[in-house]
């Protein structure tokens, strides 16, 4: 019986399954698998949970070009889409991030201003506070801690909470919740559930908020629903974006962000000597590039045939761009397994590229010099209280990290 062939000419039956696994006792490390593709060449083709089999992008250039290509779509509901876990069909509510302008652009306008440059650094006092409060504490109570738990998911759900105008005491209702929704093994019914307890959550949040406005980003959309630009339906949901996404994906890069530091001595050195607003930002721009904790890629689904790298894509195909190998890739990054403080890496793609990059990167990026600047600042002699072997690693969700980073000083 002949075999069948892919359009690179790979036997279907050796196309590999993606997401890849990382190499045992190398967690900051993209799979080596993955690695091997884009040495291979720009694209190929992998195998996903429901046995489609999408482009994977695994070069820089190629990624950024795709990403700004209007032919390309991140509609989540087109036929080919990569979708990264089974969708519940009950679910009526998606993001606007998987969406295609102009719904898309619309959606996203409103709530673009609290996430400008200028608001966001008017918010860097409070974050300092928030950050030296948290640390205060960990340096009065026992150890060794948790990070996790006392300061790296403190921090962004505090900053996020204040920004949102949701209450912080409800902190572990809401994350609980999130962790289910990003939960890659999560049943479709379960991941429903979950956005139906944050919907709920965010709707009579808003239902005070119109009774009695505040000046925070959701009291902002109840003005847009009352003014018959949103849904009621549309702005909950809107919030519950915002919230999960303003909480995790922060807490994950503090948390990995320190033990890539705590592993690489040298450069931790540097950070924690330093006063240097410009080697502080560039180090946050640079682990940004070297730990890529979107580890599933960013998905996309072609709306017609596209030639990119001598390949054509075809109409209705889906594409994964692998942002954590694109930020790996030589010909962008030199040296790009090395990680390197001082390096120029503002270029990376950990935050996307073209009309859906990330809309609270300055916000990550403010949080994350705060907290980098600070941390290891305050306590010199921090350090694991456990082998890196025994930190258990979210191998499991759609954003990576670990659950737990035991420290003591």
């Amino acid at each position: 019986m002949p075999s069948t062939l892919s359009p690179t000419g790979e036997n279907s039956s050796e196309i590999p399954q993606y997401p890849m696994v990382r190499a045992t006792g190398c967690p900051l490390d993209p799979p080596p698998d993955l690695q091997a593709k884009q040495e291979e060449g720009p694209l190929t083709k992998v195998r996903l949970w429901d046995g489609s089999t999408p482009w994977l992008v695994t070069r820089y250039a190629d990624q950024r070009a795709l990403l700004a290509d209007a032919r390309v779509s991140a509609d989540i509901t087109r036929p080919g889409y990569p979708s990264p876990a089974p969708i519940d069909p009950n679910r009526s509510s998606i993001g606007f991030i998987l969406m295609d302008d102009p719904e898309h652009a619309r959606l996203r306008r409103m709530v673009t201003a609290p996430f400008s440059i200028k608001r966001v650094e008017g918010l860097r006092p409070a974050v300092q506070k928030i950050v030296d409060d948290l640390i205060d504490g960990m340096l009065a109570g026992p150890k060794p801690v948790d990070l996790v738990e006392a300061f790296a998911l403190p921090v962004p759900s505090l900053v996020i909470c204040q920004l949102l105008g949701v209450p912080y005491s409800d902190h572990d209702f809401f994350q609980s919740n999130s962790k289910i929704i990003i939960r890659r093994d999560a049943k479709p019914e379960e991941r429903t559930a979950a956005f139906g307890e944050l919907s709920r959550y965010l709707d009579d949040l808003m239902g005070e908020k119109l009774r009695d406005p505040g000046d925070d980003l959701l009291s902002g959309l109840t003005e847009r629903v009352k003014a018959g630009e949103l849904s009621r339906q549309e702005a909950a949901g809107m919030g519950v974006l915002l919230l999960i996404a303003g909480h995790e994906t922060t807490a994950n890069m503090i948390a990995l962000g320190t033990l890539a530091l705590l592993e690489h001595p040298d450069q931790l050195a540097t950070l924690r000597d330093t006063d240097d607003p410009k080697l502080i930002s560039g180090a946050v721009e640079e682990l940004l590039r070297y730990l890529h904790i979107t580890h599933n890629g960013r998905r996309r689904v072609a709306l017609e045939d596209i030639e990119i790298a001598g390949q054509v894509v075809r109409a209705g195909e889906g594409l994964i761009m692998a942002n954590d190998i694109g930020n790996r890739d030589p010909d962008a990054f030199p040296d790009p397994n090395r990680l390197d403080i001082h390096r120029d890496a503002r270029h990376h793609v950990a935050f996307g590229f073209g009309v859906h990059q990330c809309l609270g990167q300055p916000l990550a990026r403010m949080e994350l010099q705060v907290v980098y600047g600070t941390l290891y600042r305050r306590i010199p002699t921090l350090r694991l209280a456990a082998d890196v072997e025994q930190i258990p690693f979210k191998h499991d969700g759609s954003v990576y990290g670990v659950y737990e980073l035991p420290v003591t000083w």
